[in-house]
């Protein structure tokens, strides 16, 4: 165990969470000392940037760094946390700290949306990374040369060598908690779970949280693999792939989603992409076998087929019916304007 403090230097980004900054920073002020007076014994840490300017985060707290960016090898970690997605661009000061860090083995983590400036510095290539599954869309159109299979949207966050990344959020607890206990003794780690009143923080295979539709007591396979098929909505993963990427066999697979939803994966996974082209028919002015294809189907035909078994009416005569909005989103607008639209209303078709 480490006799010196391990020390940390958070990057605030604009309009970064302040959930996501807290909530790692409370776990390492905890930690770090005995009793109620939270002095930097076991842990460090310092806010800074290129100038000690107040950083304004999403809900419109500011936070004034303590220092500039200088030499990153003064921490053991550099922590970038994020927030909106709608920010000013990252300086270029910022990233080559970023990729100084990388340089020079300091371990970086990626906090809610910190991961995507991490891959703008370029210090993610062959990592595992975890994104959010609220932004797993965004961040592929953000960088498309990036493999999908390296990136993880239904984990809470993943260590891949010197890079940690963090779907953001509460989940940014367990993050701090599973860098201290590398460093620290066990029970000082729960301890300072318990005076934040998390029990069950060190959840690397727990999934994330899902939009509403499926049941908190649902098995975490399950969960998982709902996930799984929303971020692979285009493309069906066969059943081989899925049970794979959960590390339980198709068997096994099959019988707890036949427990929790009372069909099988497949059956589950076609229903979600039928309700995804009925939204889209209402809401877009996509063409049929666009949405055929963006939707996972073969072709045009396909989904009619699909469509007039599930809703009683082939997709023309469903787009006739709706009540179209005033505004239609163009052909061109990407998938990212209206998959989170869609998946959180889990009921509005079935």
């Amino acid at each position: 165990m480490s006799v010196e403090p391990v020390r940390f230097g958070f990057v605030l980004l604009p309009h970064f969470t302040l959930t996501a900054f807290s909530g790692m920073l409370d776990v390492l002020r905890l930690a770090s000392d005995e009793g109620d007076h939270s002095r930097p014994v076991r842990c460090a840490w310092q806010v800074v940037d290129e100038t000690l300017a107040p950083v304004r985060s999403s809900s419109g707290i500011q936070v004034v760094p303590s220092e500039s960016l200088g030499d990153p090898t003064r921490f053991d970690y550099v922590v970038v946390v994020g927030g909106l997605l709608q920010r000013p661009p990252v300086s270029p000061g910022v990233l080559e700290f970023i990729r100084e860090a990388a340089h020079k083995d300091v371990h970086l983590v990626g906090l809610c949306t910190g991961v995507f400036t991490l891959m703008q510095a370029g210090v993610l290539d062959q990592h595992r990374i975890c994104i959010s599954w609220f932004h797993y869309w965004d961040f592929l159109e953000r960088f498309p040369s990036v493999d999908p299979a390296q990136v993880v949207a239904d984990r809470l966050y993943v260590f891949d060598r010197r890079r940690i990344t963090c779907s953001g959020g509460r989940a940014s607890i367990d993050v701090a908690a599973e860098i201290l206990r590398r460093h620290i003794d066990q029970s000082i780690v729960q301890k300072a779970l318990r005076i934040l009143q998390v029990e069950d923080a060190g959840r690397a295979s727990a999934a994330q949280p899902l939009p509403p539709g499926i049941q908190p007591t649902t098995h975490p396979a399950v969960r998982r693999a709902v996930l799984l098929m929303e971020q692979h909505v285009g493309r069906a993963l066969s059943l081989d792939e899925l049970s794979g990427k959960l590390g339980i066999s198709v068997r096994h697979l099959e019988r707890l989603f036949k427990e929790a939803t009372g069909q099988g994966p497949q059956a589950y996974a076609r229903g979600m992409r039928l309700r995804l082209a009925a939204w889209m028919l209402t809401h877009t002015k996509k063409t049929i076998a666009a949405i055929a294809s963006e939707c996972g189907f073969a072709d045009a035909s396909h989904l009619g087929r699909e469509f007039r078994g599930a809703f009683g009416m082939p997709p023309s005569a469903w787009r006739g019916r709706a009540q179209l909005p005033d505004t239609l989103l163009s052909p061109s607008t990407p998938v990212t304007d209206y998959i989170s639209e869609v998946f959180p209303e889990r009921s509005e078709f079935f």
